[in-house]
């Protein structure tokens, strides 16, 4: 039986690989878009200035990655580089924001973590604007 075999199925990885996208992006816009409309229409910013760098670059530098970057995981667009930010985002957020809490809270930002870090290790996949345009 196949569902058995140890044989890698690409056609299956890259249907994964646009799932995962499209999910975990879309995910990550809900925290995205809030912010971004915070950065527009807030003032004083009110935000987390976890390394020291300030409020309103610590806001922008988050909503760059949690909105922009989550754009374009989904769209498969400029992928492994969109993965970055946002990997450095979630490594902060689980490293400094949140160590002093157990594991159970800091659960959800290990899991973007790592997902975050797969996508920048494996790229979009077959099913990308990355594939459509840089053919390789």
């Amino acid at each position: 039986m196949k569902i058995f075999s140890s044989k890698i199925n690409n056609a299956a990885v890259d249907l994964g690989l646009l799932v995962l996208r499209v999910v975990v992006g879309s995910a990550m816009l809900t925290h995205g878009i809030p912010k971004l409309i915070k950065l527009f229409t807030e003032r004083p910013i009110q935000f987390a200035n976890p390394v020291g760098l300030g409020v309103v670059p610590s806001m922008i530098m988050a909503t760059f990655a949690e909105f922009v970057c989550a754009i374009l995981i989904i769209l498969g667009l400029f992928t492994r580089l969109a993965a970055i930010p946002l990997v450095i985002n979630f490594a902060v957020i689980f490293f400094v924001v949140h160590q002093t809490l157990p594991y159970a809270g800091k659960e959800l930002p290990s899991l973007y973590l790592v997902i975050f870090f797969f996508i920048m290790l494996s790229g979009a996949g077959r099913y990308s604007l990355d594939r459509r345009l840089f053919r390789s």
